[in-house]
């Protein structure tokens, strides 16, 4: 019995989304022909209220399309230090774009309205990279799962309508932060140029983000998509698992969320952890005593099958998930609780 806790894309399709995906009917997506696909599309724009909605194999490919859009080679784009798009997306804003990144020093990977506005080049200053973007992530990934507060993420967008900055959301684990915060989609759709959402994390889809635009935006993401080498064919069997992950996987986070505080209640009360950081959705990161090494505890827990990540200087990480149960959480909190220095 094998317990992966590194990260909420390992998990596999329940035996119901199976039987959805063998069932889809397919046709070819690029030529816009797959009948499940457009369906997808529909219900997730439907969702969060926005025009349209394009699907895309991953989230990585999803933000890019969305920073291409919206800035051109040479522009300078305002995001987080922890950002997704910055660490984990293989340079590609620079690679795919030609813009280059103004790094805030927010809390867990959130940044603030006055933070924005205070790093907004002068447009008359030739000198500096025009700004024109300003791209969030919630929940944070590097930031431990922590959410925005709605009047944050309206307080930003009113500076970037002041300024005529567009702004993108990565909102790959978005859906933890709607079951977290217990907040509308539509508000979301209403803030945001563009928003990515993932269904191969936290909804447990083999693979697939869906970006949702404007219309207007719609046939120019569209040749994005192709430039990138994004287009798919018989892709309806993936985005029929994504429809079944929209119906039946979102209000389940909770069972998510909740497992995930209680391993860091736990582990906040072992010998060898020196702090937790706050639990809010399913993503547990904690430091340890500053004499202990990351790989003592990931081999202590690797001898009881249990599998997380160290994200370095002393921190590690937990991710819950859907193929995480309440059997697995039960093992895994008494595991925890044998460790001994």
């Amino acid at each position: 019995m094998e317990i992966n806790l590194i990260s909420d894309t390992v998990t596999r399709p329940t035996p119901e989304m199976l039987r959805t995906m063998f069932h889809a009917k397919v046709g070819d997506d690029v030529f816009k022909q797959d009948p499940t696909v457009n369906e997808l599309e529909e219900k997730v724009a439907a969702f969060f209220g926005m025009e349209r909605a394009l699907f895309f194999p991953s989230g990585t490919m999803a933000n890019q399309a969305a920073i291409k859009l919206h800035t051109q080679p040479g522009e300078q784009l305002i995001a987080d230090k922890y950002a997704h798009i910055y660490n984990y997306e293989g340079g590609g804003v620079s690679f795919n774009s030609g813009v280059s990144c103004r790094l805030l020093e927010g809390n867990r990977g959130m940044i603030t309205a006055d933070q924005v506005e205070a790093a907004i080049n002068p447009p008359d200053f030739y000198h500096s990279p025009l700004t024109t973007l300003v791209s969030l992530e919630n929940t944070t990934n590097k930031g431990g799962g922590a959410c925005y507060e709605m009047e944050d993420l309206i307080a930003i967008q009113k500076v970037c309508q002041k300024h005529g900055l567009k702004y993108h959301l990565d909102g790959a684990r978005l859906w933890n932060a709607l079951v977290a915060k217990n907040q509308d989609p539509m508000q979301y759709g209403k803030l945001f140029d563009t928003i990515s959402v993932c269904f191969s994390k936290g909804m447990g889809t083999p693979i697939g983000s869906v970006l949702l635009l404007s219309e207007s935006d719609y046939a120019k993401v569209m040749r994005i998509r192709k430039v990138l080498g994004g287009g798919m064919r018989q892709v309806g069997y993936m985005a029929a698992a994504a429809i079944y992950a929209l119906e039946h996987h979102i209000e389940r986070l909770a069972e998510d969320h909740r497992r995930a505080k209680e391993l860091g209640e736990v582990l906040s009360k072992t010998q060898w952890v020196q702090s937790v950081e706050n639990v809010e959705t399913n993503i547990v990161i904690f430091s340890v005593l500053p004499h202990i090494q990351d790989e003592w505890v990931m081999e202590k827990l690797k001898q009881k099958n249990i599998y997380i990540s160290s994200l370095g200087k002393g921190k590690l990480r937990m991710v819950t998930h859907l193929d995480y149960n309440e059997v697995l959480h039960t093992y895994v909190l008494e595991a925890i609780e044998k460790i001994q220095l």
